[in-house]
């Protein structure tokens, strides 16, 4: 005798909506965020004119025109001149290269150091993680900016010593946000079920842990490429960093100090690039965050 059919409940309608809603891409909810669009402007701008530099720039930032000091904005020079007759388009278009690149290029090595020391820290515990968190203990009861600092100081002027310095300090933040993370993640059940499958260390690390880790620091470092700039230009104000006569916007800075009342624009444009590029990093790490954060998105 034939068994009647199970009535199958029709499910009630909007159960699933929020789990089988397809998820839209990073890049689209990006574009429809003011704030990225804006932040994506700026620094997107100030990369564009740092490499079209030898092409936008009107003179030669190193050319010195006694003759020509301080004059007003002009055809031949839009922003005038500083002291020594020097183009201040030309000399703020080569000085975005040093200080964009050696944000960027300290933020890869903080990061990446960062979060290999932090995975490793987390994941293996006991004595290494002991060991590890002691050190960054040290290094964070410091002020970052007085340590690299020294650091640069000991190691003598120049911009790679600077990009030494930063690196030195700067990498400590990522390693105690990273541990933490790790720490959380080793305990779920496809990190325990990787393990129980035999993967390696290793492996664990690479395919289970460090995607689920990559997208909060992408975040934190993109916010921290503001700060970054900040410190670069300020260890380059001290003359630490670019020597005379290489363009910096700090070492622009430093170099119109002396005309502060007589001649404001020698510090108000390198000012006012490096308070941009900052606004842009963080409207654009606060746009990073909200497009990443699901709870911002009200998809838990």
């Amino acid at each position: 005798m034939a068994q009647p059919a199970l009535a199958v409940p029709k499910p009630t309608p909007g159960l699933f909506r929020e789990t089988v809603r397809p998820r839209r891409g990073l890049a689209a909810r990006l574009v429809r965020d003011p704030a990225a669009l804006v932040g994506f402007g700026i620094i997107g701008t100030a990369t564009l004119a740092a490499l079209a530099a030898p092409w936008l720039a009107p003179a030669d930032p190193a050319a010195v025109q006694p003759a020509a000091a301080l004059q007003p904005p002009s055809p031949a020079h839009p922003l005038g001149t500083d002291n020594l007759g020097r183009d201040l388009l030309s000399r703020l278009l080569y000085g975005a290269r040093p200080s964009l690149l050696t944000a960027a290029v300290a933020s890869f090595l903080t990061m990446t150091i960062g979060v290999l020391v932090g995975m490793i820290s987390g994941y293996c515990g006991g004595r290494i993680d002991n060991v590890t968190m002691r050190v960054v203990d040290v290094l964070l009861a410091f002020p970052s900016l007085i340590l690299a600092l020294a650091i640069t100081g000991i190691l003598g002027p120049g911009l790679l010593h600077v990009m030494i310095g930063m690196v030195s300090v700067w990498w400590v933040g990522y390693a105690r946000i990273v541990r933490g993370m790790v720490l959380s993640i080793k305990e779920r059940q496809f990190v325990e079920a990787a393990r129980a499958l035999g993967a390696s260390t290793p492996r664990v690390l690479y395919r289970h842990i460090l995607p689920n880790v990559i997208p909060p620091v992408i975040v934190l470092a993109t916010l921290d490429l503001g700060g970054l700039v900040l410190a670069i230009s300020g260890l380059n104000f001290l003359g630490l960093g670019v020597q005379p006569p290489a363009p910096e916007w700090g070492a622009m800075l430093n170099e119109g100090r002396p005309f502060l009342m007589t001649a404001p624009q020698l510090m108000l444009y390198p000012g006012l690039a490096i308070s941009l590029v900052v606004i842009g990093f963080n409207l654009l790490g606060d746009a990073l965050r909200d497009a990443l954060d699901p709870r911002l998105r009200g998809e838990l």
